[in-house]
């Protein structure tokens, strides 16, 4: 049956391309792109935080895409002598603007992580002698990467091009949600090749790749799957790649030891045998090419099987128009960055902005075929019934800001995401939540249990029709699984001891905050019982505070703290990626108790202006990759996202003149239109969501509740188009560099009183006006 399938629809796909795969007389020549002129897209700059602290790729994708197809530049082993290798983090999302070499066009790419994976199904297109060795071949010699100029690099959302100096070759890529299309421009030769590289990953060890297949169905379709086990122990993704012209000839190299190949040993598998299986491959497909002729390749993707990835090739993209799909793709760009019109002081605040807004719709990705199906947690195939199944869930960073933003911005496709991670909850052995899951996987990277703020946040915001009594149900499961990671410690202790489990201030910070969204969900629905256990549990952050110095502290399982303990080291000193100074302020549910627990408004106000002003050691920071000089104001990290709301503590504690000043200064600062226009990993677009929501003039300091805090605005104006028909207009009257502070707020011609805006305020539309001034208000 499915050998059938595949002929058919092969079959319909060569009807329809007949001249294409013999002549090549009906593709469309394309001497250059109709690229449309729409306001939004031409503000994006996809280069921004291409540059080492960044990661981001500057490719191609769709809105949310799973096809995320970007150029990589480098190529480096995760383990080098049975050591980590600290250079491939410079290569967590396959690009560094840095660099002068690409290695080919994979189709998944991260964007900014703090670990990696994926870089699946490399592209490399070359002529002359064939080479199959990215780098450098066993005698020596140059591989098969090319160099490249960034003068001749263009990139705009959903294209990217470059020239392919080594080769004369220029590329071309756009993309659909599920498919990757690419356009090459060849020279005359009888010797060109496109290469499909089967064993490059991002984050490649030895042991990565565990299978691959790859089918030559006719002279110009290839299906095929690869296996890894990586940052994901079990992913699989399937391909259907067709080409606009037939091959000549083809083959492959395998670079794994077979150890017994059944009688396969009886043909010469290495050139023109349709099959193609082992654990590490690279296959080549040659043609012969005249001066200036395109050669076009499209890749349908799927998580599922190849037949699911030839039928997304044939549903998104069943033509050979290139320009068309890369239109059509910015359009949908500028469909989802014109939800937010903004008006700023200069021009390259605007790019910085909907650079940011571009950013915060790259992931999560959408993970199901056209026709709903994908692969669950459990590895079974599941259709998802009422909802777009989504995938890549980098919860201890997107919580905070991007997921707060959906709400705003994404209503509908966040509660797919939150159905999606219901039915993680429901295929999880573990009865779980997804913690930082990716491609039908859990990896468990980071602490907390942060679906339940998502959860808690929507509902909060009455967002969504997902199952509200099935949501509390799975977060409650997942706050109780007391095997995971310091969880029954924290229960039977009421916080996480530092002699059991790592992080452990850390730890007991972010579950006692989970706890009250928790809490809250329970409060949303009425079931009492539940609201106030995990309101209790909420409180536990108290039991790891130290009122002797001032800080939050590990403490040890027979109850007493730690006396070996800096509050300045970032390192074992109980918490992770940050120190007592920044992360011990982490009690977003309850921060009037914590200023009072810490001595009070004005004591508080005097260790966050320390915060801001000290300097930190590098000996402090020299353990983490990821907090840097780039991201650090004093002891104050931006680049790293536990601090993100710390800036507006100060409207806690009666300064919020300073909690102007500071945002406005990060956002001069931390931000811009350049290579190196982020401070720190865009970890799945969270850095970007601080940035979209601060320039706007508030933040969800409190993701579980309805409220923001109000900062000072980056914009002159701004319109907010909601998905319920309303508008929102936000006026910064009287904007300049210089006027940071704000004399005055109104919502509809009613001045706010206090430093709260309320998420009815936003959806019910109208007008929020910023009265600004460079003197703070008296």
């Amino acid at each position: 049956m499915f050998r059938k399938l595949i002929l058919l629809l092969i079959i319909g796909l060569a009807f329809a391309c007949k001249n294409e795969t013999t002549k090549n007389e009906n593709v469309e020549e394309t001497t250059s792109l109709n690229v449309p002129t729409t306001y939004y897209t031409q503000y994006v700059n996809p280069f921004i935080g291409t540059s080492k602290m960044g990661h981001v790729f500057p490719g191609a994708t769709a809105p949310f895409g799973m096809v995320q197809l970007s150029p990589q530049t480098n190529f480096e082993v995760m383990f080098e002598d049975g050591k980590y290798n600290t250079e491939t983090y410079e290569y967590c999302a396959g690009y560094q603007y840095r660099d002068s070499t690409i290695i080919g066009f994979a189709h998944t790419n991260f964007s900014g992580t703090g670990h990696s994976d994926l870089g699946d199904l490399l592209i490399m297109p070359t002529t002359g002698k064939l080479v199959l060795d990215p780098l450098e071949t066993k005698e020596g010699e140059k591989g098969f990467y090319s160099t490249f100029l960034h003068s001749s690099e263009e990139a705009s959302p959903g294209y990217y091009k470059v020239d392919l100096d080594s080769y004369n070759i220029q590329a071309e890529l756009t993309a659909s949600e599920r498919v990757g299309f690419h356009q090459y421009t060849f020279p005359k030769s009888n010797d060109a090749h496109i290469i499909l590289d089967m064993v490059y990953n991002v984050y490649h060890h030895d042991n990565k790749n565990v299978w691959t297949f790859i089918r030559v169905e006719n002279d110009s379709m290839i299906t095929g799957y690869r296996q890894t086990k990586g940052w994901a122990r079990d992913k699989k993704v399937f391909f259907a790649m067709q080409f606009s012209k037939p091959f000549k000839s083809y083959g492959h190299k395998k670079y794994d030891n077979i150890t017994y190949d059944g009688f396969y040993r009886r043909f010469n598998q290495d050139e023109n045998f349709p099959e193609m299986a082992g654990k590490d491959i690279r296959a080549y497909f040659n043609f012969d090419t005249e001066e200036g002729e395109q050669i076009k390749l499209k890749m349908g993707l799927s998580n599922v099987s190849s037949a699911g990835a030839l039928k997304n090739l044939v549903a998104e993209i069943p033509h050979w128009d290139f320009n068309k799909t890369y239109e059509e793709t910015s359009e949908k760009w500028n469909n989802e960055l014109s939800k937010i019109e903004v008006e700023t002081l200069t021009e390259e605040q605007k790019t910085t902005f909907y650079t940011a807004l571009y950013h915060t719709n790259l992931s999560p990705i959408i993970y199901e075929d056209v026709d709903g199906q994908y692969r669950g947690l459990d590895q079974n195939i599941h259709t998802s019934e009422g909802f777009t199944n989504y995938t890549i869930f980098s919860l201890w960073d997107t919580y905070r800001a991007l997921h707060p933003l959906f709400n705003i911005t994404q209503p509908q496709r966040n509660n797919d995401m939150i159905k999606s991670m219901l039915a993680h909850h429901d295929q999880s052995a573990h009865n779980m939540l997804p913690i930082w899951s990716h491609y039908a996987n859990e990896n468990w990277c980071m602490i907390g249990y942060h679906a339940t703020s998502v959860i808690a946040d929507a509902m909060a915001k009455n967002i969504g029709d997902f199952n509200q009594e099935r949501a509390l149900e799975a977060s409650v499961n997942t706050a109780n699984v007391k095997y995971f990671d310091g969880l029954g410690d924290y229960i039977d202790y009421q916080y996480v001891p530092d002699d059991k489990s790592h992080s452990s201030v850390s730890k007991t910070l972010e579950y006692a905050y989970n706890d009250w969204c928790i809490a809250q969900i329970a409060n949303q629905i009425g079931d009492i019982s539940v609201e106030t256990e995990f309101l209790k549990r909420s409180e536990y952050y108290n039991n790891v505070y130290d009122p002797k110095i001032g800080y939050m502290r590990p403490k040890l399982a027979d109850g007493t703290f730690r006396k070996n303990f800096d509050p300045m080291d970032t390192h074992g000193q109980g918490f992770i990626e940050g120190n007592a100074w920044n992360y011990g302020l982490y009690v977003p549910q309850n921060i009037d108790k914590m200023i009072g627990m810490m001595g009070g408004k004005e004591r508080f106000t005097q260790h966050l202006d320390s915060l801001f002003t000290m300097e930190i050691e590098e000996k402090y920071i020299s353990n983490h990759e990821d907090i840097t000089r780039d991201g650090i104001i004093g002891n104050y990290v931006h680049g790293n996202e536990p601090g993100h709301h710390i800036p507006y503590l100060y409207n806690w504690t009666g300064h919020p003149e300073k909690t102007q000043a500071r945002v406005r200064m990060i956002m001069d600062t931390m931000y811009g239109p350049t290579v190196d226009g982020l401070c720190g990993n865009d970890d799945a677009g969270q850095m970007s969501a601080w940035y979209v929501f601060s320039s706007l003039g508030f933040y969800p300091v409190t993701p579980g509740s309805s409220d923001y805090a109000l900062g000072s605005p980056m914009v002159k104006e701004a319109k907010i188009h909601l998905e319920n028909g309303k508008t929102l207009i936000i006026r910064a009257n009287n904007q300049s560099k210089e006027n940071v502070y704000v004399q005055r707020v109104s919502i509809n011609g009613k001045t706010l009183e206090g430093t709260l805006l309320s998420h009815q305020d936003i959806m019910n539309g109208g007008e929020l006006i910023f009265e600004m001034s460079n003197t703070p208000k008296n």
